[in-house]
């Protein structure tokens, strides 16, 4: 599928980490506005992603005509924002894009603060936040300190893009207002093979953990609910555990005092369908997320889910499926539903898998997505070219 010559476009990604679903989002939108035509190029850190993103990038260069530049950045203010800062406005410059396309909180800094200082500009800044600043608890110093720089660096924003229903009600609670610019909500998309159901016939493990290792996931929920179904229900389902992040030694440690180490099998990060296919039931009991690939993922592919009711999860759902979401942080709760979820009939549970599955491909598709942000991208164009 290709856009015709005359509205082709030079669209440049800026983003930090080539890690998590913020990745996969610009992976998929990238890629698919390379195969429509348009002239692509990313500018991220240099310092992250490991040998995964090598090859991503090394598998897409090929692809991205305007090329993949990556510069060292800090995940917190540091001295290296000013030296990626000057780099990004160099590559800018070489570049000349027609679109800058900010993802994330410090994308969204590298790619609007020189904006803020060009009002007469030719090219079109626009901006997806994912969760970001939008994830800090608000109250405290950061929250402030964040939700400021997001005031102040609306006004060099052209489109705002929500990936999320949710991440827009969060845009309008923090900063006390909608955009004043233009924006528009154009929700994450699942490409077709992806809706291929995923076989279990092999299947070790009762229960699967796909993610971070770190306490807004609530994996230490998960261990709380486990240790209850084994001394309460006398109960022990296996689970593997598929991730990597700061508290993994400790998850480590308290599975061995709630004594359920032998349920638990740690791996690190692999291919999801694979993961997905080694356990019967997928478990997710985070305390904060977005709009999570890994449950679109999952969903997509008829994988039966037990999930906690936050962020944008309930819009992956749907309202004729939201009710079947759980409350955070209460272990008696998750130990119920994963106790009822591993009861349920097989024929039973992939019925009620499968129906979700319909509900995503009717909402999430990938092309929805990437011709979704081409349009919005010409809209802006439009309103800055008479401006």
């Amino acid at each position: 599928m290709t856009d015709a010559p005359a509205q082709r476009l030079r669209i440049l990604h800026v983003f930090r980490a080539p890690l998590g679903g913020l990745f996969r989002h610009v992976l998929d939108l990238a890629r698919g506005q390379a195969l429509r035509g348009h002239d692509v190029g990313i500018f991220c850190d240099a310092t992250t992603g490991g040998t995964r993103a090598d090859d991503v990038f090394a598998e897409l260069s090929g692809l991205l005509t305007l090329g993949i530049t990556r510069v060292p950045m800090s995940r917190y203010p540091s001295i290296l924002d000013a030296r990626a800062q000057f780099s990004a406005m160099s590559v800018r410059k070489t570049l000349d894009p027609d679109i800058v396309h900010c993802h994330g909180s410090k994308g969204g800094v590298y790619g609007r603060l020189p904006a803020l200082f060009s009002p007469r500009r030719r090219y079109v800044t626009a901006y997806t936040p994912h969760g970001g600043s939008f994830n800090y608890k608000p109250g405290g110093l950061e929250h402030r300190v964040y939700m400021t720089v997001e005031r102040r660096l609306e006004p060099a924003t052209d489109m705002f893009l929500f990936e999320s229903r949710f991440i827009a009600g969060r845009f309008e609670a923090y900063i006390g207002h909608m955009p004043r610019t233009d924006h528009r909500i154009v929700l994450n998309g699942i490409s077709e093979p992806e809706f291929e159901p995923i076989d279990h016939s092999g299947a070790t493990f009762d229960l699967v953990y796909l993610g971070e290792l770190r306490s807004a996931k609530g994996i230490d929920t998960l261990i709380d609910a486990l240790s209850l179904l084994k001394n309460r229900d006398r109960l022990t389902p296996r689970i593997l555990i598929v991730g990597s992040g700061p508290d993994e030694a400790a998850l480590k440690a308290l599975t061995l005092s709630r004594g359920i180490a032998e349920q638990c099998v740690f791996e690190p990060p692999g291919p999801i369908r694979r993961a997905l296919s080694r356990a019967h039931v997928m478990v997710v009991p985070s305390r904060a997320e977005s709009l999570p690939y890994v449950i679109l993922e999952a969903a997509a592919a008829a994988q039966p889910l037990v999930s906690t009711d936050v962020g944008g999860i309930n819009e992956i759902y749907g309202p004729q499926h939201r009710d079947r979401l759980i409350p955070t942080n209460d272990p008696l709760i998750l130990a119920n539903a994963i106790a009822n979820a591993l009861s349920m009939p097989e024929d039973e549970r992939a019925a009620e898998a499968t129906d979700l599955a319909r509900h995503v491909r009717e909402n999430f598709q990938l092309d929805a997505m990437i011709d979704g942000v081409l349009a919005a991208y010409r809209v802006a164009m439009g309103k800055r070219r008479r401006a």
